[in-house]
Formats: C-alpha cells, sequence, structure tokens
C-alpha cells in the first residue's frame, strides 16, 4: 500500500472554510504552481523551513486527515476469510494474588500431549520390547511417573491418551478403536493454541482459599487429607499411587551356572538323550556309550557302552534307580544305575528306539517302526500291547498319571491320545483337525490342570497347542458320538459295545475342533515342551532359528525370560526332581543348567574352573 501524501491528501479532502494565507514572493521570483498529485520522500526532505515550496497546513485540517485515513485503513482490513488474529490475555488484577485459570483452553492443542508411546517419560517404538525383567521394572516406573505428573498438574481436565489395542497375540494394533470418544472435554476438534498457555485471574475460586472459621462453624469433623491441609507437596491420591503395593517381576538369571563338555552329543531332531532322574543323577547319550552325573557329588561316572550299536533314547523310570536304554538297533534295555549292571534286554522293535515313558512299572516304547510298545518289565514277556497309528517315526511319547493317557507325537505330523492299555486310540488329531503342520516330538501333561496336553510342531508349523483330553471322553460315556447314546448304537445293529472304545467321526475343514484350547504361534521350532511344577508356567525350547530356551506365563502364554547361549539347536531338556533347574542340550555338544524356578542351594565354590566340566 502506498503512503498517501498528507499535505496534499489533506488539501484535496480539506473542507473549503478553510482558509489559507497567501505568502508574497519577493519580486523577480516565480513561484511554481502547486503540483496535485504524488511527492517523492526526496522532494519533501529538500522543502524544508525556509526554502520555497511547501504551505503551512492547520492543526484542524491535519487531525481530519488522520482520522481520514485511519477509517479507510479499517475499511481495508476486514476481508471475508478473516485471518486468526491473537488476543491478549485478559489479566485480571484487584488483588495481589494471580491464580492460573485454565478454563475454556484447549489442553489438548495447547501442549500437543503424545500418547504414552510417545511421551519422553516412556520408552520409544523403535525399541524391540524384549520381556526381561529390566524392561518390565523400566516400563511400570515410566508409566507411574505419568500418571502422577498427569494428576498433580492437570488432575481430570487433561484428555488421557488413546487406549492401545491388543490382538490375540498381545501385539499392538494401528486402527483406532470404533469408539471416537476417546478425549475428555466437550470440543474435541483441535484449534490454534493461544500464545499463553494459562490464563490468570485474581481469586477464581475463593473456596479454596481458607479462611478463618470458629470452631462451632468448622464442626466436630475435620478431613485431614484434605488438600488444603496437607503437608506433603503431591496430593492424596498421588501418594496412595506410590505407596501401593507392586508385584516385582520374578528374577530369572540369564546365564547358566554350569556348562558341561558332551561330546558326541548328537544333533537329531527325533532322540531323547538326556533325562534326570528322582534320585538327582543326570543320565547322558553319548555316542555308544551311557554316562552318569551326580548333582550332589559332581562326579560323572559311565554306566555302559553299547558293541556295534548307539544310544538312542534314555528315560529313568519315576521313582527308583532304574534306567532305560534304547539302542538304535531297536534294543530296550533295562540297568540297576546303583549295582551298575544290566538287568534284561527286550526285542520287539525293528528299527531304532525313538521314545522312550514310564507308568510305574510299565514301559512304553516308541519307534521309528511307527509302532508302540507297552511292557511290563517285571513279566517275561516281551511286550503286552502293541499300538498301530502313525505311519511314521514316533518321537514324542508322555504318560499322564493322573489320567492313565498315553500322548504320542510322530513324524506324521499327528498326535495321538491313548487310554491306559487299551490297543485303540482314543483322540487322533492332525492338520485337519486343527493340529501341527510339521513333526510332533514337544509333548508335556499339565501337573496342575487335569488332561491339559502340550504339544508343539517342528520348522514347518512353530506353534505350542494346549489340547483338553478328558472332557469329550467323558461327554461320551453317557451321549455317545454326535448325541448317539452306546444304547442306541446297539439298537441300530452298528456293533458298538458298553466296552468298546468310540470312534470320534471325522471333523469337517470348517468345524472348530471342541477339544483345542488354544494356539500360539513361537516364531521358531519347537523341540521341547515341560510344565513347571512349582509355578504356572511352561518352557519351551526351539531350533530353526532361534536356538532359544523361552519361558511361558499359562494360561496368557506371555513371555517370562529367553534365554540363549546354545549355538544349535536345543533339542534335549530336562528338569531337576526339585523342579528348581532346568537343564538343556544341543548340537554344539554342551549341557547347560539353568536356574529358572527357585534358588539353588550353595554349592562349593571352586573358581572358575569348577563351573566347567566334561561328561566322560
Amino acid at each position: 500500500m502506498e503512503e498517501p501524501p498528507l499535505v496534499d491528501t489533506g488539501i484535496q479532502h480539506g473542507t473549503h472554510d478553510v482558509q489559507t494565507p497567501t505568502l508574497m514572493s519577493p519580486p523577480r521570483s516565480k513561484t511554481p504552481p502547486t503540483i496535485i498529485g504524488k511527492r517523492s520522500h526526496s522532494g519533501q526532505a529538500a522543502n524544508g523551513p525556509g526554502r520555497g515550496g511547501s504551505e503551512p497546513v492547520s492543526a484542524t485540517a491535519l487531525n481530519k486527515a488522520l482520522q481520514h485515513m485511519e477509517g479507510a485503513g479499517r475499511a481495508r482490513s476486514i476481508t471475508p476469510s478473516g485471518s486468526p488474529s491473537r488476543k491478549r490475555q485478559k489479566v485480571h488484577g484487584g488483588g495481589d494474588r494471580f491464580i492460573p485459570n485454565r478454563a475454556g483452553q484447549d489442553l489438548q492443542a495447547s501442549y500437543s500431549l503424545l500418547h504414552d508411546d510417545g511421551s519422553p517419560a516412556t520408552p520409544s517404538k523403535a525399541h524391540k520390547k524384549t520381556p526381561s525383567d529390566l524392561h518390565f521394572q523400566k516400563r511400570e516406573a515410566n508409566r507411574t511417573y505419568s500418571n502422577i505428573l498427569r494428576s498433580e498438574m492437570f488432575d481430570d481436565e487433561v484428555p488421557q491418551a488413546i487406549p492401545q489395542q491388543y490382538d490375540t497375540f498381545g501385539t499392538k494394533t494401528r486402527t483406532p478403536p470404533a469408539n471416537a470418544s476417546v478425549l475428555s472435554g466437550p470440543n474435541l476438534t483441535p484449534s490454534t493454541p493461544h500464545k499463553n498457555l494459562f490464563s490468570y485471574g485474581a481469586n477464581p475460586t475463593p473456596s479454596l482459599t481458607p479462611r478463618s472459621t470458629s470452631r462451632t462453624e468448622r464442626g466436630p469433623n475435620i478431613n485431614a487429607r484434605s488438600e488444603i491441609f496437607s503437608l506433603s507437596p503431591v496430593k492424596h491420591s498421588s501418594q496412595t499411587m506410590l505407596l501401593s503395593p507392586r508385584k516385582t517381576p520374578r528374577a530369572v538369571s540369564k546365564v547358566p551356572y554350569k556348562v558341561l563338555d558332551a561330546p558326541d552329543l548328537q544333533d537329531d531332531f527325533y532322540l531323547n538323550l538326556v533325562d534326570w532322574g528322582s534320585t538327582d543323577v543326570l543320565a547322558v547319550g553319548l555316542g555308544p556309550s551311557v554316562y552318569l552325573w551326580n548333582r550332589e557329588s559332581g562326579k560323572v561316572n559311565q554306566l555302559c557302552q553299547l558293541e556295534g550299536d548307539t544310544v538312542t533314547s534314555v528315560s529313568w523310570i519315576q521313582r527308583g534307580s532304574h534306567l532305560a536304554v534304547g539302542t538304535s538297533k531297536g534294543l530296550l534295555q533295562i540297568y540297576d544305575t546303583v549295582s551298575e549292571r544290566r538287568l534284561r534286554t527286550m526285542t520287539g522293535h525293528i528299527a531304532r528306539i525313538s521314545s522312550l515313558a514310564w507308568n510305574a512299572h510299565i514301559l512304553s516304547t516308541g519307534s521309528r517302526d511307527r509302532t508302540i510298545l507297552h511292557r511290563d518289565v517285571r513279566m517275561p514277556e516281551q511286550y503286552l500291547r502293541k499300538l498301530v497309528g502313525h505311519k511314521q517315526e514316533v518321537c514324542g511319547l508322555k504318560w499322564n498319571p493322573d489320567t492313565e493317557q498315553l500322548a504320542s507325537g510322530g513324524n506324521d505330523n499327528k498326535i495321538f491320545v491313548w487310554d491306559r492299555m487299551e490297543e485303540r486310540w482314543m483322540h487322533r488329531w492332525g492338520e485337519q483337525e486343527g493340529g501341527h503342520k510339521a513333526a510332533v516330538k514337544a509333548i508335556a501333561w499339565s501337573p496342575h490342570q487335569r488332561g491339559l496336553l502340550a504339544s508343539g510342531g517342528g520348522t514347518a508349523d512353530r506353534c505350542i497347542k494346549f489340547w483338553n483330553t478328558i472332557s469329550q471322553a467323558q461327554n461320551s460315556s453317557s451321549t455317545g458320538i454326535n448325541g448317539v447314546s452306546p444304547a442306541d448304537y446297539t439298537s441300530l445293529g452298528l456293533g458298538l459295545t458298553a466296552t468298546s472304545p468310540l470312534v470320534e467321526s471325522p471333523l469337517s475343514p470348517n468345524q472348530p475342533n471342541p477339544h483345542l484350547i488354544r494356539s500360539h504361534d513361537t516364531g521358531s521350532q519347537v523341540c521341547n515342551l515341560l510344565f513347571s511344577t512349582l509355578t504356572s508356567e511352561l518352557v519351551s525350547t526351539h531350533g530353526y532359528s532361534q536356538h532359544a530356551i523361552n519361558i511361558w506365563k499359562y494360561p496368557s502364554m506371555q513371555q517370562v525370560v529367553s534365554l540363549t547361549g546354545h549355538t544349535y539347536r536345543v533339542l534335549y531338556l530336562s528338569m531337576s526332581p526339585d523342579g528348581a533347574v532346568i537343564v538343556t542340550g544341543a548340537g554344539d555338544e554342551t549341557l547347560r543348567f539353568w536356574d529358572v524356578f527357585g534358588k539353588r542351594e550353595k554349592e562349593g565354590r571352586k573358581g572358575i574352573v569348577g563351573e566347567w566340566g566334561v561328561i566322560r
């Protein structure tokens, strides 16, 4: 906008009632006529007092010209789309105190409040959430600090962060919740923040200022927890939050307290070469030999050495000092570890024995010949029952002494549940029934919940599945199959008697398996599973590609800790009789002892060398 010439504009718009006196020019001088129009700044500066060119202006005309210019400026500032104008915050005086007033403020826009994941008091999303106790404590401390700071500064006036949504596996989803009422306050539309964050007023809430009152007016009951009389710098609600008991995570050492060298420990997924007995002795199969490690004395003894054969599985009897040893030629040998002599050799399989399971004096053996044999070690017969169902090698075998059920897993990706000594299976779960898509070696029965079975799949599956093995069986005794009672089957001439096992009808692909409780993807090959006898937790060892030992909380399947150290697949797992220590073995030919479920007894300190040993 061009700056208007004040003098000329005043004369043009100036009224005719003002008469300016004319000045007489000296003789022989001609004054140029007055130029109506724009005058440059240089011309104005040159025409100073005493130099001809400018005429004096009266005060009345100058005042009116200024008023006219001011009115024209106001008219030009009004535009159809009014630009935001910053209004100065009003300061109410009248007192010696100025109290901040947040009424009418949009704190969400003024402070640019971040969510919990983006605030400086919480860890960034870029950091991977590792389930260790240190990170857990940091997250809890940051969350408590944010809550207290929010409560102390803003009370309930600040909208809370948008709650994070979690999917089935505990992963945060990026989609916001459907309901949009996550921000408190009447106005959810963000507005332009003011320059000043607070407005000040004189005593906006006089009730907050204590005044002297008489005892009769105050009454006998005084709230000692009132914020007015509190001597603490934080509110009572914040004090309650800080003093409330917090559940600290269980400390788990991520370093094994003992490592043993185990030369010739085979890197074979289907074998079971490590077992910890009730006498606190660890049995390990190394090549053609079996070695015993005594936990109390720390001594290692060689139990046996096979001639022209190799050890493929070892298993302790539940109570006692008898050890079963399976070989690659399909032979089963029973040893008395106290006298260190072989009691008997049993036959029956035509291929290697990959898995062993004891149930009192009954010993079940699973072989590469796809069969399972029930043996009574007290009787002269080689076996009592022969179970046929798997199409490939039987690599997982576990008895449940509470329900008298035997669970078996095979390389055919199937799980079988056998009832007592029956030759007909009770349950069979494959991929069509919601089962695994790879070999099933990892099998474990829960010691806390009756009939709960956990199974783990191989590289192509990577899942841990939980099964209920008793509910359907109990209902089947009264309702039969598909709601038809056993008596109706007999009347229909189907040949089903009261003693015959019920045959399950195959499930359709879209029909969920009623026995499957849940499935959890671990992201790696599951080699072994064990339930803790002391806590409600589950241990899993993994192969391709993590090579880790994970501890999970059941039933939430929240990871407690992940233990690493093995450089090969962790194929072998066993637990001490007291349930406090686990031992893991891998193809890196080492055995590592982890104190994960309790404090181990103090052992004699032998220096750094004493923490290492050699099996052999």
